[in-house]
């Protein structure tokens, strides 16, 4: 069952609460777009200023759309296109202080100006990836990051 818990302010601890709580809310469910809906509901509720959070996933040679909480977004992403392709492409993830300072940056929503993506890897291999976006510049940092590709990992063993 979840239920709203009050986060510490101290950002390691922050995420591994939220990495606890994730497991325990896809723990023993097999079925990855309720994992994967799940932990975008959990993220948009945890974090503020933020206008879009969700999953592309692999489909061949490009990212397809996954679940997500905010606006309709791009359906299709090839791999090494934009934040989300190159992060694809290269597994390791991305905080992008400024979107529209992106060479080739995918514009999904124009409120956007800034985004983080974590890799999802399973077996070494590419599954897909969170993407997170903010409609104020600057909003995601290096901490941000760490923590988001500690919950992947998390996520990740119950996929």
């Amino acid at each position: 069952m979840y239920t709203t818990i009050d986060y510490s302010n101290n950002s390691k601890e922050k995420y591994r609460q939220l990495s606890a709580q994730l497991d325990a809310l896809v723990s023993g469910e097999p079925n990855v777009y309720a994992n994967l809906s799940n932990a975008s509901a959990l993220l948009n509720q945890f974090f503020d200023r933020i206008n879009w959070v969700g999953f592309y996933l692999m489909d061949g040679e490009e990212l397809v759309l996954g679940p997500f909480q905010g606006l309709p977004a791009c359906i299709r992403i090839p791999l090494g296109r934009g934040v989300c392709g190159t992060v694809a492409q290269s597994k390791e993830g991305l905080v992008v202080p400024d979107v529209n300072a992106f060479p080739g940056h995918i514009a999904c929503d124009a409120a956007s100006r800034s985004e983080i993506v974590v890799p999802l890897i399973k077996n070494g291999e590419v599954f897909g990836v969170l993407d997170i976006d903010s409609p104020e510049l600057n909003r995601f940092t290096e901490e941000d990051l760490t923590g988001l590709m500690q919950l992947a990992a998390v996520l990740m063993k119950h996929i």
